[in-house]
């Protein structure tokens, strides 16, 4: 062979391990965890209980990623339960089978038995969280995942001095599988949680809690400026958060960017993610931070403040009690509306946004609270009947094989595939003491079927069925969605759209529907697969506020969901 032609052979295959390199470049870096999940002993507020953890830690460890890399997670389920893991606003491109959630992408991990999980990054930068997905079990399962910017690139603000991660959470001293059993099997209302916690600890304002016991602190050194990783894992509230003389600099929600906002407290609800800067610029000093619920329903609920310590470094006499932030009521709407109104895309030459304009496929959502009649009128819901909860009046049922193994494998007789795309009648959605007969759904397991690369609007719409309006924050597997509209009132197809924000809409995958109000999200359908939508209300989800979106391959296999690994769990 002539050096020539050898020398063009040699440069053809080092172009072909260069490109190699490079598109393994272009795929992130590869990691490794495994998660085991066991009860564990925990004491808080003066009582011991048993609970199913990952690790042994509460909350549980943190997976640390860069943009577009890809994490393999071994689940060892050593529990008592069957459990599953959901990443919470990775969005998996074509990867539904590692999803999790529990009868919709796979059936549950048992107990004695793992199932690797593999979590592919794309587009994702920031904070976001994992949880399990089975029963009520993310009350104590769950943790944050944080993904740095790709190697190369930076944030779009100054680099922070340092950066804490803050996981809000409910404290049950009950057992929480019992808990949500026995309010399934009555048909009431579940018991509510005692406490809120700040990574783990109760803070000092609950019975029997001492400040050296129950309390997280936050050392900073003044002239600093801290990164706060914010993740609401909280069961069934909203949260207003704050740091007492400090303002927050809002600069990132649901592993994406936004245009700083800068405010002295923020509403986060369960599902959410938020970046938040703070600049320890005040006196030498402790302050107080604080966490109370936002609540506009008319049921009971938690109201109760949870705290930690933002501690200065230095000499300096601690005072007696530290000052507390000035959080809005409990019951605040307009608090909590125009703060998640002020939110908007980042939407810069270097983090540029795509908000979808010609809809293919329009769907209005009406979001309710029911009941299902109990024929004997010995349950413990409203009227001696059984507390529901639905989307477009359907109120889910859980199939007794996950849906993507029906749908993969062509297995008739476990979901329908005709989930409407508004519901069966209109009226005043939002009027009070409607008649009894729209406060009863229709039950069944039902999937919105999207052609790949479609592009959707969904509106959801807030009921007062049963005289239950509250805000529900509706989360989104596989995607993020542009948040493109909101307002208070029935929502008017004639003349809200002409109120979009389509120039920087915020790019998120959990958001509140207002009570007695409306939302309009807006995505591309380019994620083929099996995805869960529901309310991150936890009691509501249990009571059936749920829907599957299938979204159909496309005509190439880069575009086409990808096949099954080798192992998932059997049902």
């Amino acid at each position: 062979m002539g050096l020539e032609k050898m020398g063009v052979i040699l440069g053809f295959v080092g172009f072909l391990m260069l490109n190699e390199l490079l598109v393994c470049m272009a795929q992130g870096n590869v990691h490794y965890y495994d998660f085991v999940l066991k009860e564990t002993n925990f004491t808080r507020l003066c009582s011991t209980k048993s609970m199913l953890t990952v690790n042994d830690s509460f909350p549980g460890p943190v997976i640390r990623v860069n943009k577009g890399d890809t994490v393999y997670v071994n689940v060892h389920n050593q529990g008592q339960y069957n459990v599953t893991i959901h990443w919470h606003g990775v969005k998996q491109p074509r990867n539904p089978w590692s999803d999790g959630p529990d009868y919709i992408t796979q059936c549950p991990i048992q107990p004695g038995t793992n199932f690797t999980q593999e979590i592919i990054f794309s587009t994702e930068e920031g904070t976001l969280w994992w949880h399990a997905h089975s029963d009520w079990s993310r009350a104590t399962v769950h943790g944050a995942i944080i993904v740095s910017p790709a190697a190369g690139t930076t944030y779009p603000f100054p680099q922070p001095d340092a950066e804490e991660t803050i996981v809000l959470a409910s404290w049950f001293k009950g057992d929480v599988p019992a808990i949500i059993e026995e309010a399934l099997n009555s048909g009431g209302e579940p018991n509510q949680s005692d406490a809120f916690t700040i990574n783990g600890q109760p803070g000092d304002l609950y019975n029997c809690a001492t400040d050296a016991e129950s309390i997280y602190r936050i050392l900073v050194d003044y002239g600093r400026t801290y990164l706060l990783r914010i993740v609401n894992a909280v069961m069934n509230e909203e949260i207003f958060f704050g740091i007492a003389h400090h303002n927050l600099t809002v600069v990132g929600l649901d592993g994406a960017y936004i245009k700083p906002i800068t405010t002295d407290f923020i509403m986060i609800t369960p599902g959410q993610t938020m970046d938040v800067l703070i600049t320890a610029n005040q006196s030498l000093s402790s302050y107080y931070i604080a966490a109370n619920p936002f609540f506009d329903g008319e049921t009971q609920f938690n109201n109760s403040t949870t705290t930690a310590i933002l501690q200065y470094n230095g000499n300096y006499t601690p005072p007696a009690s530290p000052p507390m932030p000035a959080l809005p009521r409990y019951s605040d709407e307009d608090s909590a509306m125009n703060f998640t109104a002020s939110l908007r895309s980042l939407a810069s030459e270097e983090h540029p946004i795509s908000v979808p304009q010609n809809i293919t496929t329009r769907m209005y959502v009406t979001v309710s609270v029911n009941q299902l009649i109990c024929p004997e009128r010995n349950c413990s819901g409203p009227n001696g009947n059984r507390l529901s909860a639905s989307l477009n009046n359907i109120s889910f049922v859980p199939p007794p094989i996950s849906v993507l193994q029906a749908y993969y494998r062509n297995i008739s007789g476990i979901f329908d595939k005709d989930f409407p795309n508004e519901p069966p009648y209109y009226f005043d959605f939002t009027q009070p003491n409607m008649p009894s007969n729209l406060s009863v759904p229709t039950q069944g397991t039902k999937a919105k079927i999207l052609n790949y690369n479609e592009v959707v609007e969904i509106v959801f719409q807030g009921t007062n069925v049963l005289n239950s309006a509250e805000n529900h924050p509706m989360h989104l597997h596989g995607f993020s969605f542009y948040l493109v509209g909101m307002g208070v009132g029935n929502f008017n197809d004639q003349t809200d759209p002409g109120r979009y924000n389509l120039v920087d809409p915020p790019e998120v995958n959990t958001f509140g529907v207002p009570k007695n109000g409306w939302v309009a999200i807006r995505f591309t359908a380019d994620n083929p697969g099996v995805w869960f939508m529901h309310c991150h209300l936890e009691r509501h989800s249990s009571w059936g506020m749920d829907a599957v979106i299938i979204v159909k391959n496309g005509s190439t296999s880069a575009t086409s969901m990808r096949p099954p690994p080798a192992y998932m769990p059997p049902c």
